[in-house]
């Protein structure tokens, strides 16, 4: 199944241009619900506390953020996660240490990016020196970030430098349309783009286009936000893992090679949209619709998008956050919906740092980050 992009839709611009700078476009912030007030929300003390308990248990002596869902492996992604919420706990010391780290471990050689892997067990840990455009997006916002909080103009260096690097090699026109690769090597093929929409952490590109202006990123934005509300699919008409874009017509579909789910990566999709104040797109009213299915007898950890069959478990306490942050972008928001998972309870990683990036989202949509 494909869909062709309507163009109008690219005039949907979560950013517009002022002064030279990108900023949200107001017109396009879903309001939270009166019972999402400030005052529900967590602490920062309560937010240390969280990030303690997640570094104890997921954070290496030498700032290696460990997936234990996951062979035990490390990568950029993670790192970003885990600056970004150290940065917002105000915890200098981790995160110098996860950067000096990342930076040692995985810098890419002849740019800025990040190779996207780490092996513990491998001969050769990071034998794949290819990137992975959401942890590069992610480090970078965090880097940004840790530049204003500490006034450390090397951290504030560092992350414009990593913006530049990310519209010089990710950022490429296909099917008529401005599009992040999800990695420099692999993704741009013939015919089509492989495409990740999860990559699209639409707060971290904001960030990205504030250090480094370039109307780029605005093209990226929009175009963006219309391959989201045309690339989704099966029953609950949702996005995709994995997509392919077109070259010749700018259709998308299921992308070859991949498990044609929403699942794992696609459910961070409702929360990157919530958390740039876009949660009123499709993809998010979507998502919210299939977890609140009263069809389900519990909330399933993934969908097949061909088959319409459903994960035969539930999904971790990460994704039911999620679910409950993209359930409050349609004002359908409770006490439950602010009730966030501890780290404590999580059973992995992945699970851990979706409840914490919750968290931050709640916070950034009621309170922004100065």
């Amino acid at each position: 199944m494909s869909h062709a992009i309507p163009r109008r839709l690219a005039l949907g611009l979560p950013f517009v241009v002022a002064g030279g700078l990108a900023r949200p476009g107001a017109g396009l912030a879903q309001p939270m619900p009166a019972s999402a007030e400030a005052g529900s929300l967590p602490g920062a003390d309560e937010l240390r506390a969280e990030w303690d308990a997640f570094r104890g248990r997921y954070m290496a002596r030498e700032g290696r953020v460990v997936d234990t869902g996951n062979k035990n492996i490390s990568h950029s992604e993670g790192q970003g996660y885990a600056l970004l919420v150290a940065v917002r706990a105000d915890d200098r010391a981790s995160f110098d240490l996860m950067l000096g780290w990342t930076r040692r471990t995985l810098k890419r050689r002849g740019d800025n990016l990040l190779a996207w892997r780490f092996q513990p067990d491998a001969a050769n840990p990071v034998a794949d020196q290819n990137n992975a455009a959401d942890g590069d997006l992610l480090v970078a916002w965090a880097l940004l970030e840790a530049g204003r909080r500490w006034g450390h103009a090397d951290h504030s260096a560092l992350g414009t430098a990593m913006a530049r690097d990310v519209l010089k090699h990710l950022v490429r026109r296909s099917g008529g349309y401005t599009v992040l690769l999800p990695g420099v090597r692999g993704f741009d093929r013939r015919d089509r783009t492989v495409l990740n929409p999860s990559y699209y952490v639409f707060p971290a590109i904001r960030a990205l286009a504030q250090a480094v202006p370039d109307p780029a990123w605005v093209r990226l934005a929009a175009d963006g936000l219309a391959l989201l509300r045309a690339g989704r699919f099966g029953r609950w008409r949702l996005p995709a893992d994995w997509v392919a874009l077109a070259k010749a017509d700018g259709a998308v579909s299921l992308a070859e090679n991949f498990p044609p789910r929403f699942s794992y990566d696609a459910v961070r999709v409702p929360l990157y949209l919530s958390w740039a104040k876009l949660g009123a797109e499709p993809a998010v009213a979507d998502s919210a619709g299939f977890w609140g299915d009263s069809s389900h007898s519990y909330l399933p950890a993934w969908v097949d998008l061909t088959s319409n069959a459903i994960a035969p478990y539930a999904a971790s306490s990460g994704i039911a956050a999620v679910a409950r942050l993209a359930s409050s972008q349609r004002g359908k928001a409770s006490v439950e919906a602010r009730v966030m998972p501890r780290v404590a309870a999580a059973t992995d990683y992945y699970a851990a740092v979706l409840g914490l990036l919750v968290r931050l989202a709640w916070r950034d949509i009621v309170a922004p980050t100065a």
